[in-house]
């Protein structure tokens, strides 16, 4: 990986930031980097700007990269060693104990020092992404520089250098494209889970933040903070969940200079496409443009890609393939057109079944969420004895003068949803909530995650 970045580039924490061009002769490796040359390398540090600063001289030097989040349970930190085979660990002061001491390790730092010897690349590095299926259990995904970097091959470098922030973590794969954009265009600034949210926009805005990226969730929570005022983005990008309706409007309105869009991308199957029309889902006319880099079409109402940025493959004994033998992957989320343009049903495990008919949250939840004072919903399901299980919504109102009662918000929720759904899809309740549980990586906890 390109060590100096564009002129003037940066990266930047919570605390300290780093020009790129500093990183050509210097290390925050300890001047152990020689010591990785060829490994497998478990990546557990927990500070992100630690973190980048480890990907950018590791890559290149290092046989294999594993990224892992800081959130990675350590009951599955030895299933991960064995798994990607890793010899060394890279850890920072602030990683936990038991991930210091699951591996012989090199202690990295933010603080750099001069490189002892001229950076050599040796071999292409193997990126190692973890994503985990229902079971919570990591599935260990296999991508290289060049799979992950697909997406901006054939872009050209911006006319000035653009300076990107993300609520992601960069070891995950949507805050991972967010940093190597970073590198490509120009600048970084780095989130800290600990920081509060105004603390983190007045940060990125001071820092000159132009392009900013993050889950539906995460910006649902910008909007109910009553500070997205502080930031002032020419660029906002959502991915990761369903975008609906209401949080793209919602985004609109909070920032009418920004170019709003919503992305799709997996860890297995990379960034497929883009929208910046600013409606929900995408156009069909998508799945027409046959033989361009990336192809996308819908067998079994599931939405399957075929991408340069697809990963190469699962690590691991008797895990299935990634790919089908066409090389499309199967993404699992449901999809359904209406009036040309395919619109995002939800995962096809997400299921909720009602007396044999099929319910998917994310559809209600975008009935929802389009109330003009709902800001997020979670539906799920309750047990019925007649029916096995009925459809429930808890709902998060806007925080705002003149609000009505929260039973009149409900009772119009319904009225709407009875308008829009068939009956089995119709929430049987709907409770007004104060907040929704949201993971760490950016996304609604929904039940049985």
């Amino acid at each position: 990986m390109q060590a100096h970045g564009p002129r003037g580039g940066r990266l930047a924490g919570r605390t300290a930031g780093v020009p790129l061009a500093q990183l050509a002769g210097s290390t925050g490796l300890g001047g152990q980097l020689e010591a990785l040359r060829g490994r497998s390398v478990l990546l557990v540090t927990a500070e992100q700007l630690t973190a980048a600063l480890a990907l950018i001289e590791l890559d290149g030097v290092a046989r294999r990269m594993v990224l892992c989040p800081p959130d990675l349970a350590a009951a599955h930190l030895p299933h991960v060693i064995a798994t990607a085979g890793a010899e060394l660990a890279v850890y920072d002061a602030a990683s936990p104990e038991q991930a210091r001491s699951a591996l012989p390790g090199i202690a990295a730092s933010a603080t750099l020092a001069p490189l002892p010897a001229p950076r050599r690349a040796s071999e292409p590095t193997e990126w190692v992404l973890l994503t985990s299926g229902t079971t919570g259990t990591p599935k260990l995904v296999l991508h290289t520089l060049a799979s992950l970097t697909s997406a901006l091959a054939a872009a050209p470098p911006p006319p000035q250098p653009i300076t990107w922030s993300t609520f992601y973590d960069i070891r995950r794969y949507g805050g991972l494209q967010i940093f190597l954009r970073g590198l490509h265009a120009g600048s970084l600034v780095l989130s800290d889970p600990a920081e509060p949210l105004g603390d983190f926009l007045a940060r990125a805005a001071a820092a000159g933040v132009t392009h900013i990226s993050g889950t539906p969730s995460h910006w649902r929570k910008v909007l109910m903070s009553g500070q997205s005022g502080r930031l002032s983005p020419r660029y906002v990008r959502l991915s990761g969940e369903i975008a609906d309706q209401g949080v793209l409007d919602g985004l609109a309105a909070a920032y009418p200079q920004a170019s709003v869009a919503h992305a799709f991308a997996s860890t297995e199957a990379g960034v497929a496409f883009e929208v910046r029309d600013g409606r929900a889902g995408f156009p069909a006319a998508l799945l027409q443009a046959a033989g361009g880099r990336t192809e996308l079409r819908v067998a079994q109402e599931t939405l399957q890609i075929r991408s340069p940025g697809t990963a190469l493959r699962y690590l691991g004994e008797s895990v299935e393939p990634l790919r089908g033998s066409d090389g499309f992957v199967d993404t699992g989320d449901r999809v359904e057109e209406r009036d040309g343009r395919y619109y995002f049903l939800g995962r096809r495990g997400g299921v909720i079944n009602v007396g044999g008919l099929k319910v998917h949250p994310e559809e209600v939840e975008a009935v929802i969420n389009a109330h003009p004072w709902v800001r997020m919903s979670l539906v799920k399901a309750r047990r019925s004895p007649i029916t096995g299980a009925v459809v429930t919504a808890d709902v998060v109102l806007k925080d705002s003068a003149g609000a009505p009662a929260p039973e009149v918000v409900a009772r119009e929720l319904g009225e709407r949803c009875r308008g829009a759904l068939a009956a089995h899809k119709v929430p049987a309740k709907f409770r007004i909530v104060t907040a929704l549980e949201v993971s760490a990586a950016g996304k609604l906890v929904r039940p049985g995650e």
